[in-house]
This record gives C-alpha cells, structure tokens and sequence, in this order.
C-alpha cells in the first residue's frame, strides 16, 4: 500500500502531540428528545467496553463516565491511529420534574442510552372544576 506524505496531517499531527489531550476527558456527542412520558438521552460510545460505562445520579446531577482504552499492537508499525482513546465524561443537570429513582440505561452498538421518567408530579393532569350555582361538572386539563 502506497502512501504520500500530506505535510498537512504531519502538521496538525505534530500540533496535537503537542498539545496533548490524551489526559483530559473526552465529549461524548448525544441526543436527548422528550417522547411521551420520558426523556430519551442517546450518547455515542463507539469502541467502549460496556463494563467501563458508568451512569450515576446524585442529587440534580447525572454523569455518565466511560473508559476506551488504547488500542495494544505488539509487533506492529503504526501508519495511522486516529481513533481516540481515555476518559468520556458528560454530566446533565436534571429537574425536579423526573423520576430519578426510575432512570435505566442499556448499551447496544456502541450507542448508550438512558431512559430518564418524568415523575407523576409533573405530568398533565385533569381538574375537576365545580360550579357553585348548579350541580354541573366539568373537566379541565391543567
């Protein structure tokens, strides 16, 4: 496999080794919707192994931590490493109007999700409205 020199790459490789990130926590790109009664956080874990995935909640805050290690070669010249590899932390503060205690995540293709419950409280409710001169009822959504 042939490969010309980009004097580009070299630079911006030389510039990166220079300023090295390795040590700093990464940012785990995501998504997070409202679908019915819950929110849907959706975070892009590429490569991680699912058992250094960690998501914890105290008090309003939600941290989802992961460790993707550096990939070991022995024998091998490397020609390109590109993919990054450490710490992934992201941390999300949360409401008063969720269910912390019924927050559940999964990990499935490299993608972790978390299913964040809105709590009873704070979903939409139905008051009953009386009406002092009649006997009449009605129903009004709050």
């Amino acid at each position: 496999m042939s490969m010309s020199f980009d004097p580009f790459s070299q630079l911006d490789r030389l510039a990166q080794s220079g300023f090295d990130t390795s040590r700093q926590p990464r940012l785990m790109p995501v998504d997070l919707f409202r679908e019915g009664d819950r929110y849907v956080l959706n975070a892009d874990l590429p490569g991680v192994d699912p058992g250094s995935v960690d998501v914890d909640v105290d008090g309003h805050l939600l941290t989802i931590r992961a460790e993707r290690t550096e990939a070991s070669r022995d024998n091998s010249r490397w020609l390109a490493q590109e993919r990054p590899f450490g710490s992934y932390v992201r941390r999300f503060t949360i409401g008063d109007d969720v269910d912390a205690q019924g927050i559940s995540a999964t990990y499935n293709n490299g993608v972790l999700s978390v299913i964040i419950p809105i709590a009873e409280r704070a979903k939409p409710r139905k008051i009953q409205i009386e009406s002092m001169g009649s006997h009449d009822t009605r129903a009004v959504t709050a």
